[in-house]
């Protein structure tokens, strides 16, 4: 197999990853020219890992080589590369990997040249990054009061504020109506009968906010017959999934303006 055909079919995703990483395209596309012409030049080799693994690697060698001079951070957060821009650059590398690219903690490790238990701790702290650059109010819709705690007391530990604890489709409504959530988690099975999903479908008609289903019965959402929710958590939940979601779900969430 040729080195394009190895390569090909990841160089969108790693133009993409570029620029996440420094903010725009032009410069995230400067540093992928780059690296690619020194491949072709000889003077950088690709290591022995998988094709992708291996193209992002010799991308951070370019990077680094070259300076890596990153923009400076912008004092406002709305747009997925305001945010990026304010976290900083090793973490914003290891989360971005791992995050936007889907890299295992493992690779992204063998990517960056750091051990995997340091880049664990790369990506928890870009987690505190993010939380302290995004902290919103959050609205919860679940009818279970122990597992509402539960979510609640993650919330909180997150840096967030919970508005309300909505237990129907009509209390979750009405909580939008008298505070606007920046972000939504929704159980599905409702205590009235109601459903979490026909909840949120009437206030995503009102606004734009990042959701995440946390539910006990996914198949409800993995129909496969209409667009399937971005993050979607099995019950029962481990407390860093939740977490991680939450994370991604504020960071990744681009505002479109909704219909009047």
């Amino acid at each position: 197999m040729s080195l394009v055909q190895k390569l090909g079919p990841h160089l969108p995703f790693l133009r993409r990853y570029a620029r996440a990483l420094t903010g725009t395209q032009k410069s995230g596309d400067s540093y992928v020219k780059a690296a690619l012409q020194a491949l072709a030049s000889g003077t950088h080799e690709l290591d022995d890992l998988p094709p992708r693994v291996a193209l992002y690697r010799l991308f951070h060698a370019i990077w680094g080589a070259t300076g890596a001079q990153l923009e400076t951070a912008p004092e406002s957060a709305n747009t997925i590369s305001e945010r990026v821009l304010r976290i900083p650059p090793r973490h914003r590398q290891a989360f971005l990997l791992t995050a936007l690219e889907g890299f295992s903690p493992e690779e992204a490790a063998q990517i960056l040249g750091e051990q995997p238990d340091s880049l664990r701790d790369l990506i928890s702290r870009a987690q505190s990054d993010i939380e302290n650059v995004l902290a919103t109010d959050v609205l919860i819709i679940e009818d279970e009061p122990v597992i509402a705690a539960d979510i609640e007391a993650l919330v909180h530990d997150l840096g967030h504020r919970v508005t309300t604890v909505a237990t129907t489709r009509t209390e979750a409504v009405k909580a939008v109506k008298m505070a606007r959530p920046g972000l939504v988690l929704a159980d599905i099975q409702l205590a009235d009968g109601s459903s979490g999903i026909d909840a949120v479908n009437d206030i995503l008609r009102g606004m734009d906010v990042p959701v995440i289903f946390i539910t006990a019965f996914p198949e409800r959402l993995l129909t496969g017959e209409k667009p399937e929710p971005a993050f979607m958590i099995t019950k029962p939940f481990q407390p860093e999934t939740v977490k991680a979601a939450i994370g991604q779900a504020l960071f990744f969430h681009e505002e479109k303006p909704v219909a009047a």
